[in-house]
């Protein structure tokens, strides 16, 4: 069905992996703990963006003073999810589709996630393994929305961006791989994979 494409490329977070329950809970957690505003539309919205980058736009939206550092509020969120990610994550459909060309074309994941936090899930998930190239919003100056990160992705695989194929489920993601002139799949429209959290 992909054949036409020179390498694929997938969003991990509510793409290649059921995620949704995980980060809802992970961001409650956090949000709470540092009284921060919870507007789940809002999370919603935000999907795709890394941690530090969610909690700013959060307090800028609220205008809120924060209790603690960044770096205390994020590394709370990041611990949680480390924790707890055993409990949480699973394979979407689009599994198959990896199974399916593994060893016929490059693969690689790019996420908003960490790199080490995505390799973890990832590997928790038995997919660790079918990906050539694992692109982390710790290995890009811009991450998402920001075309940095499917770029990077296609330079790792030495693919032309062009000739690949994107499949995402978050408007910020849709936009990154149309900043980085990459057609994408809307995975919700397109594939009917859906595990939105703050429902």
């Amino acid at each position: 069905m992909y054949d036409q494409y020179e390498a694929l490329i997938f969003d991990m977070d509510g793409t290649l992996v059921d995620s949704g329950q995980l980060h809802e809970f992970a961001w409650t957690a956090t949000l709470t703990r540092y009284e921060l505003p919870i507007d789940r539309a809002y999370m919603r919205s935000l999907a795709g963006v890394p941690t530090k980058g969610t909690l700013e736009l959060v307090m800028q939206r609220f205008d809120c003073l924060p209790c603690a550092s960044l770096d205390e509020m994020n590394d709370f969120k990041e611990n949680w999810v480390h924790e707890n990610m055993h409990r949480f994550v699973r394979p979407t459909a689009l599994a198959e589709v990896v199974k399916q060309y593994h060893g016929k074309r490059p693969m690689a994941v790019g996420t908003g996630a960490y790199t080490e936090e995505a390799t973890r899930i990832l590997t928790l998930c038995g997919l660790a393994s079918y990906m050539d190239v694992i692109v982390g919003a710790d290995q890009v100056k811009n991450p998402k929305p920001a075309p940095d990160t499917f770029l990077y992705c296609a330079q790792r695989m030495g693919a032309n961006p062009a000739r690949c194929i994107v499949f995402e489920d978050a408007p910020l993601g849709l936009l990154a791989a149309e900043r980085a002139g990459i057609p994408a799949i809307d995975v919700h429209q397109v594939l009917n994979i859906s595990n939105d959290y703050f429902l």
